[in-house]
């Protein structure tokens, strides 16, 4: 973009230049390649979800034909069943994790613990009906290290843990999930943190380096991302992840929206609409990749580490890499990045010589 305004007119202003950077405003405005990733993925072509097209049944009426048989088999078939299956699921999660944790701490409780966890979590995706396609599971991850993932919805980890049991890195919830995770902990060890812990890095470090200094405890899952992204591409890796040091396991995870849309916009929908939206859809298809260990190298730092990771999870996924923080889909942009874009101009400006010498075209 530079080199354009740049060669556009050596040595004086041009009208031009102006334009240009209007253009490129209005149409960062309107569809710029970071909050496009923070709505659903569009299709080629229609699902028969009126989510994903409101008004394409009305174009013929054996289409609307097909379309209102596809509603009743979803709603008057599917979603009793699913609903049905997932209050079993969660029932025997909570009642299994609370026999087993009376258990004394030893191999046998480990033992239960993974099956009932692992149970559950296949039950989860039959809610579902949940199709998940695990490739070279000779890679899958180990105790004592860590297992990074791109990030699209709360079903990754469901997905994840009906193939292998991990310990999950996160925050602490109320409500259902807050019971979830109240059920889980009796069993098994994870890092959980309150609000107001999860903003001291250092404290997260440190539980997170303790945990994987035990190589007798669980491999234990991250998403370094931070955010849910529309599975169209992988955003930047937080480096906190990559600094505690120990055997980064990369997981790949590609949905197949032609199913159902596994993304879940939290700004836009609650949970429980999500919940809705999942359980109404015709199923949730997806491809998982266990990639080789990585470690980190000599005199690279966690940064650079975490884009390596980042590039191998995308290409693996086929998804595109971009360097911009998920934290943008509820923050504000940062000034710094503003005055690090002004600057830039400016020196193009002063650059052709726009300034300073009077000169107009």
């Amino acid at each position: 973009m530079e080199e354009q305004v740049a060669g556009r007119c050596r040595g004086c202003f041009s009208l031009a230049d102006v334009m240009y950077f209007s253009k490129k405003g209005c149409e960062a405005v309107a569809e710029d390649e970071v909050t496009q990733r923070f709505s659903s993925e569009e299709l080629l072509s229609w699902n028969l979800l009126s989510r994903t097209n409101a008004n394409l049944h009305h174009t013929s009426w054996k289409l609307a034909a097909v379309w209102v048989t596809g509603i009743l088999f979803r709603y008057c078939l599917l979603l009793p069943f699913r609903i049905c299956l997932s209050v079993f699921s969660i029932l025997l999660l909570v009642l299994a994790t609370t026999v087993v944790g009376q258990f004394p701490n030893g191999r046998v409780k480990g033992w239960l613990s993974n099956q009932v966890q692992m149970v559950c979590a296949t039950l989860g995706t039959r809610c579902l009906s949940g199709l998940v396609h695990f490739h070279n599971r000779e890679n899958k991850p180990q105790k004592g290290g860590i297992c990074v993932a791109n990030h699209t919805s709360p079903l990754d980890v469901l997905v994840l843990a009906s193939d292998g049991c991990y310990s999950l890195v996160g925050q602490v919830h109320g409500g259902l999930m807050g019971l979830i995770q109240k059920s889980c902990m009796q069993t098994s060890q994870h890092v959980l943190f309150e609000r107001s812990e999860m903003k001291d890095r250092h404290l997260v470090r440190k539980r997170i380096r303790e945990h994987i200094a035990d190589k007798a405890k669980l491999p234990i899952l991250i998403f370094p991302e931070g955010t849910c992204i529309n599975n169209t591409s992988v955003m930047m890796f937080k480096k906190g992840s990559f600094e505690v040091g120990g055997t980064i396991h990369p997981v790949a995870i590609k949905y197949d929206p032609r199913f159902g849309d596994a993304f879940w916009n939290s700004t836009k929908h609650s949970i429980m609409t999500y919940a809705f939206n999942v359980l109404t859809s015709w199923a949730i298809v997806c491809n998982v990749w266990y990639l080789p260990p990585m470690v980190k190298e000599e005199e690279e730092d966690a940064v650079h580490f975490a884009d390596r990771v980042k590039a191998v999870i995308a290409a693996r996924a086929g998804m595109s890499v971009l360097p911009w923080d998920g934290g943008l889909k509820r923050k504000k942009i940062k000034e710094s990045f503003k005055e690090e874009q002004q600057k830039k101009y400016c020196q193009i400006v002063i650059e052709n010589g726009s300034v300073g010498n009077g000169n107009v075209c």
